[in-house]
């Protein structure tokens, strides 16, 4: 069956090739899935958009969808999410008119990677971001805080099936290995005003995200024959970006 359009599978660095149960291949994430009408409902469920509509306003869009299937660590903890915050791959503006709703589809602790946060830092800067060094590898955009200290204060957000926690895409947050023998269920939706604006991130701390997204997409074209194709940061983001509830605006 061929993917929906816009659709990415992503798959961890060491186990692209393996599996860890049979007949179930390592696939880490699906993402861009708003041409998926099944998964889509998530995004559109009342019991989310209440809290969406209560934070950014009445005309929210579903920008960026993630199911997460954390895989069991194959002891490279590449299985780890490093330290990041969200707006570092937006290109729209305000951060207070955007918002994550993530939602547990199991039991989520500490053993299976659950989210660490870094309470308060919603109200801080955007900060520089690149891959980490890790021995292990790293999984593709996969990016962390580059001067990020494990010393600073966090909290483990352990979390029931149907649990979600809604945070601003300002807040340090990532995720530790999976060290039992299962896949970590989640699924997560990035809203944003449909008033919210799109910038100009060329020459800012975003320029290494941006590069990355725009050059895998216009490679991706070029073998498929179609040459001379660019598209830009914002480009890409209006692609993804569905209407959820209310009037479209400047995100459409």
């Amino acid at each position: 069956m061929k993917a929906p359009f816009g659709l990415t599978i992503m798959r961890d660095v060491s186990i692209a090739k393996s599996e860890f149960v049979a007949g179930k291949k390592a696939i880490t994430k699906i993402q861009n899935f708003q041409n998926v009408p099944e998964l889509m409902e998530y995004c559109a469920l009342p019991e989310v958009t209440k809290y969406a509509k209560a934070f950014i306003g009445p005309n929210i869009m579903a920008m960026h969808t993630m199911l997460i299937n954390k895989p069991p660590d194959p002891g490279t903890k590449s299985s780890r999410h490093p330290m990041h915050q969200d707006l570092y791959y937006f290109p729209f503006r305000p951060a207070e008119r955007i918002v994550c709703s993530w939602t547990a589809m199991e039991k989520v602790h500490r053993k299976n990677g659950c989210l660490v946060v870094l309470p308060g830092t919603h109200r801080g800067e955007m900060l520089e971001h690149g891959y980490p060094k890790w021995e292990g590898g790293v999984n593709k955009m996969y990016h962390g805080i580059l001067d990020y200290s494990p010393d600073q204060p966090r909290v483990h957000l352990e979390m029931e099936a149907g649990d979600t926690v809604f945070f601003h895409p300002l807040l340090i947050h990532g995720s530790g290995m999976n060290r039992t023998d299962g896949f970590r269920k989640s699924i997560s939706c990035h809203y944003a005003s449909s008033d919210c604006q799109y910038i100009d991130t060329s020459g800012s701390i975003q320029d290494f995200i941006s590069d990355e997204m725009t050059s895998l997409v216009n490679d991706r074209m070029k073998k498929r024959g179609i040459k001379d194709y660019k598209i830009t940061f914002a480009d890409i983001w209006r692609m993804k970006g569905r209407l959820v509830h209310g009037r479209e605006g400047t995100l459409t």
